[in-house]
């Protein structure tokens, strides 16, 4: 059974840094786009970021632009997420999932990890 275990979630003050890491098993990690979303209470679930199989394409949410970094590592099977400048609306549980296409659209992601939580105080 495929796997995404996110973890690095946590507390933090406004400006601060968290880098989030999504280990996966038991998938063929290197043929596998890999998203970032996140979901704050009340909210739907929103496009952060994503990378290509290959680690050469990114794409990131206009909110999160310029803030956070998407980068992959093949050979861990695991997906990162740099989070600088951090603001109180970053809040969210954040979630890593795995698509076949390269795409931003949540339904096209096959795989989805429980989440962990980010919370960013003011």
């Amino acid at each position: 059974q495929v796997q995404l275990v996110e973890s690095g979630g946590q507390l933090v003050q406004a400006g601060g840094s968290l880098r989030l890491s999504c280990a996966t098993s038991r998938l063929i990690f290197s043929h596998y786009s890999m998203g970032w979303f996140r979901q704050a209470p009340g909210n739907e679930r929103e496009f952060v970021a994503r990378i290509s199989w290959s680690g050469g394409s990114t794409y990131y949410a206009d909110a999160v632009k310029g803030r956070f970094t998407i980068s992959r590592d093949n050979a861990k099977d695991t997906v990162y997420l740099q989070m600088n400048s951090l603001k109180p609306e970053d809040t969210a549980v954040y979630y890593c999932a795995a698509s076949n296409l390269v795409t931003s659209r949540k339904g096209d992601y096959i795989y989805w990890g429980q989440g962990t939580q980010v919370n960013v105080s003011s």
